[in-house]
């Protein structure tokens, strides 16, 4: 190995003038290499200046001071690696001893390892083969799961439970599509999914069709039958009334007898949902649950919303080929029954139409319902007609007000047609009346049986006592009067039945003001028709008066019926009872019988021209006309009690002698009398008193009060004889005297029969056959009367 070569020393410097800064230079940079720093800046600066000879210098100074270093670096390494080789060589021998053991445990490990790993690879192949097989197994099973969801889908779907169906397809799609590792069936149920959705759509929405047409006539029937049970409990409400007033009737009689019984009634539906049992809404909210399920909800609620829509609009059109009076019920049962589907479908639909669009359907039907009442009322001329549709709206306000919907437009619409109703119902009883009055043939009304009697007099409270006659029996009126007072009866009855269920509930003013105008317009004009027009003789006459005082207690009875019936107390009824308002037509009757008594009166008094007005004897008897008078008026009266009331007959009667008087009078002052004796007036005075003793023996009609008034209908005549008979006539004009004795005498009629009962033989005539003789005083007396009373006069 060659000796390294030994350091140059360095040479002596000159130092110049920058010797100073070149010498920190080269301080700094020799310090730099020493401490093994960066030289990076020397280097640039070095360079920068272009005078790199001193770097250089200074490096190759420091190679140098390394020499020696690296050279004793170098003997240290070459020595050990001698001795390393050294000691490899030594080791040389137990490698290749190593290798051979080596090699022979190779050998050995592969004779025995060739089967192992033969093994090996047969159990990994195993296990990539089960690895595959068990891959295999779970698409299987995938698959299979997804054909038996499938397969449940199709059962479903054959089944009708489209519901299930669609939840199956929903897990399909959710849970299983996009791991089916069968591409094949993966499209193939992409496929069929939104065609199984399509169908089973398709088949709701025909079904959900179907029903729309069926419910139809579920509506219907079931309007029908809701309205039937509004009809019936309406039925039970009236039954109960006439017991309540039957109870009345009893409690005003005694209060003892009164009738106390239990209101037995079956249980009624209060929420008015006993009648909607039998109709089905399976199909409307099955197709309503499938519709939420496939996200289609508020379409489905709009389709059904118009589709009722349009069937309401239907169900609201009347047809012109039948008459409404034929078709009103199935009309307003067909809405009726639309209403009640609704409300069931609103209070269990879960949503499927709202409140708001119920009341709009409503609103719809009450403005279609009373457009077609409005129509129909202003067409119709026919008050059972119109009270026939009044009835069965006011049973559908009933029926749909159970179910809270309001009515008030409709009964509006038929309280507006009140008068129009009792306008025709007037029309229709004036014509009733009349056909029952022109039947009438003026006859007592004979009644066989117990229920004739009950229907013709006591269910209008016609009798006049509480005890039942004997049958056969004759009634004092005609078959005109039950025949009337049942038309009345169902006057009031209509009457009652429209205003009733109206909304209205004080309705007696009402009907007591058409009944006022039934009985002093319709039966009291009919009356004064067949009084002037039919009645001729006395006993029609007669007949008619015994109507008229037994029509005025049915009239009695009309108000206390329509009270009763308006759920008004009697006692107020009776509080505002009016005069009775049949007068004119009682008057009529009294006239007339009056007028015709008078008539056959005057038959007989014709028989006073045959009288001997200047007679000298005087008829102890009475003269024959007055005999007659009395015969006739005794027959009168035993005829005219069995059927005339009291003080109809007392009228009557009094108006005749009234009548009989002034014939009396006027005969006296009249041209037939010439002169009159006092044998003349002395049978006056009997016939006078015979009428006295007809008027005295009317003992069971009059009292003694009114038998004494019933003198002064022939008080003039009773005067005038008295004033004859009188031995001072003079004191007539008295004043005192004549308000006493003769206030119902005429002056004029005083002077005229006086003049003619003077005694002749104080006449110009007598006066030659007694010259000288002394005036009669008495004859004195009526000349100074006749020249007071001239001189008034």
């Amino acid at each position: 190995m060659p000796s390294p070569k030994p350091q140059r020393k360095p040479g002596p410097t000159t130092p110049g003038p920058d010797s100073a800064d070149k010498k920190l230079d080269e301080l700094l940079i020799s310090s730099a290499i020493c401490n093994n720093e960066d030289l990076a800046p020397f280097v640039r600066k070095t360079f920068g200046t272009g005078k790199p000879e001193t770097l250089l210098h200074h490096l190759k100074l420091f190679a140098r001071s390394k020499e020696s270093e690296i050279e004793e670096v170098c003997k240290a390494h070459y020595q050990d690696f001698i001795h390393a080789v050294d000691d490899l060589k030594s080791l040389l021998s137990d490698v290749e001893s190593l290798k051979s053991a080596l090699s022979d445990s190779n050998s050995k490990l592969q004779s025995v390892a060739v089967p192992l790993l033969t093994s090996l690879d047969s159990l990994v192949e195993a296990g990539t083969v089960s690895k595959n097989v068990d891959l295999a197994v779970g698409a299987v099973t995938h698959c299979l799961r997804v054909m038996e969801i499938v397969a449940r889908t199709n059962r479903h779907l054959q089944g009708g439970s489209f519901y299930m169906a669609l939840k199956c397809v929903d897990l399909i799609e959710s849970e299983f599509l996009e791991e089916i590792p069968s591409s094949a069936l993966r499209r193939m149920v992409e496929k069929r999914i939104p065609e199984i959705r399509g169908y089973v759509k398709r088949r709701v929405s025909k079904e959900l069709g179907d029903w729309l047409v069926e419910i139809r006539v579920v509506c219907r029937n079931l309007g029908q039958l809701a309205i039937g049970e509004a009809s019936a409990a309406r039925q039970r409400e009236e039954e109960l009334r006439i017991k309540q007033r039957e109870a009345e009737e009893q409690s005003r009689v005694s209060l003892r007898d009164c009738v106390y019984a239990l209101n037995e009634e079956e249980g009624e539906d209060v929420d008015g949902e006993g009648s909607d049992d039998g109709f089905d809404l399976t199909p409307l909210y099955r197709a309503y649950h499938i519709h939420q399920t496939l996200s289609l909800e508020d379409g489905f609620k709009q389709y059904y919303f118009d589709n009722r829509e349009l069937q309401l609009k239907s169900d609201s059109q009347v047809s012109s080929m039948t008459p409404f009076l034929e078709s009103h019920q199935t009309f307003f049962a067909q809405i009726a029954g639309f209403f009640i589907v609704e409300d069931r479908v609103l209070r269990t639909g879960g949503g499927l139409i709202s409140k708001r669009e119920v009341e709009f359907l409503w609103d719809l039907a009450v403005t279609n319902m009373c457009a077609v009442l409005e129509d129909q009322f202003s067409r119709m001329q026919t008050a059972n007609h119109l009270l026939l549709i009044k009835d069965y709206v006011s049973l559908l306000g009933v029926s749909l007000r159970r179910y809270g919907y309001t009515v008030d437009a409709l009964l509006e619409v038929l309280s507006k047609h009140r008068d129009k109703y009792h306008e025709l119902l007037l029309s229709d009883c004036r014509k009733q009346m009349a056909e029952a009055l022109s039947t009438d043939k003026f006859e007592q009304m004979l009644m066989k049986r117990e229920y004739e009697y009950s229907m013709n007099v006591l269910s209008f409270q016609l009798q006049t006592s509480d005890i039942v006659p004997a049958f056969p029996y004759i009634a004092p009126f005609s078959t005109t009067v039950p025949d009337c007072c049942r038309i009345v009866r169902s006057f009031i009855e209509d009457s009652v039945s429209f205003m009733s269920h109206g909304g209205q509930l004080d309705f007696y003013d009402v009907v007591k003001k058409y009944l006022d105008r039934l009985l002093g317009e319709v039966l009291d004009e009919a009356l004064l028709k067949l009084i002037s027009t039919s009645v001729h003789v006395v006993s029609q006459a007669m007949q008619v008066a015994a109507n008229m005082a037994v029509f005025e207690r049915a009239c009695d009875f009309f108000f206390r019926h329509a009270a009763q019936l308006s759920g008004v107390p009697l006692r107020m009824a009776e509080r505002g009872r009016r005069h009775f308002p049949l007068t004119k037509s009682q008057n009529a009757a009294e006239e007339t019988l009056s007028g015709l008594l008078k008539k056959k009166i005057d038959g007989f008094m014709i028989l006073i021209e045959n009288v001997n007005w200047i007679s000298e004897d005087v008829p102890q008897s009475g003269n024959e006309y007055m005999n007659e008078v009395i015969i006739y008026l005794e027959t009168l009266v035993s005829t005219a009690q069995q059927i005339l009331p009291a003080k109809v007959l007392k009228r009557v009667l009094h108006d005749v002698l009234a009548h009989i008087s002034e014939r009396i009078v006027g005969t006296l002052c009249g041209d037939l009398v010439k002169r009159l004796s006092m044998a003349a007036i002395k049978g006056l005075d009997v016939d006078i008193q015979l009428l006295d003793s007809f008027t005295e023996q009317l003992t069971s009609l009059l009292s003694d009060k009114e038998a004494i008034e019933m003198k002064t209908a022939f008080v003039e005549i009773r005067q005038m004889i008295n004033l004859l008979l009188s031995s001072h006539p003079e004191k007539f004009v008295n004043p005192v005297i004549r308000e006493r004795s003769y206030h119902a005498l005429d002056d004029r009629k005083v002077v005229t029969v006086s003049e003619k009962f003077r005694d002749p033989s104080d006449s110009i005539f007598g006066t030659f056959g007694a010259r000288g003789s002394r005036q009669n005083p008495k004859n004195k007396s009526f000349d100074t009367l006749i020249k007071r009373l001239k001189a008034v006069s």
